[in-house]
C-alpha cells in the first residue's frame, strides 16, 4: 500500500510516569507512517488525493505538546486517534515514539514503541 512518512519530529514535552520527567520534561521523537492510497494524486496532481503532511506535522506535534500522560504508548495512542479522526483517507498507521534519553540507568542508544494501527469501520 502506499504511504505517507514523516520522520524525526522532535518534541519538547514533559510526559513520563516519574515526578521528575514532568517537571523537567525532554526531547520525543516521532515518526509516523500513514498508509493510504495514493493514486488520485500521483495521477492527478492534485492535494485533494492526498494528506497534507505540512498540516499533518502540526497535529502530530500539538498531541506531543499537549496534556501530559504517563506512558508513550498511550501518547502514540493520542496522535494516531487525532490523525484518522481529521484525514478518512488514511487507512493504517504506525507510529514510533522514542525517548533519547529515558531515566534509567544503562548504556543504550533509545528507547522507543511502535503502534499499528488499521481504520475501524
Amino acid at each position: 500500500m502506499d504511504n505517507i512518512k514523516i520522520n524525526g519530529i522532535k518534541t519538547y514535552a514533559y510526559h513520563g510516569a516519574l515526578d521528575a520527567e514532568r517537571v523537567l520534561g525532554q526531547f520525543f521523537i516521532t515518526d509516523v507512517t500513514m498508509y493510504l492510497d495514493l493514486r488520485a494524486a500521483s495521477e492527478n496532481d492534485d492535494l485533494e488525493g492526498t494528506v497534507h503532511y505540512g498540516e499533518a506535522y502540526e497535529l502530530v506535534e500539538q498531541v506531543i505538546k499537549s496534556e501530559p500522560v504517563n506512558l508513550i504508548e498511550h501518547l502514540a495512542e493520542k496522535v494516531i486517534r487525532a490523525l484518522f479522526d481529521r484525514y478518512d483517507k488514511i487507512l493504517e498507521m504506525d507510529v514510533t515514539i522514542t525517548k533519547p534519553s529515558p531515566p534509567i540507568d544503562g548504556h543504550y542508544e533509545n528507547v522507543s514503541i511502535t503502534l499499528n494501527r488499521k481504520r475501524e469501520n
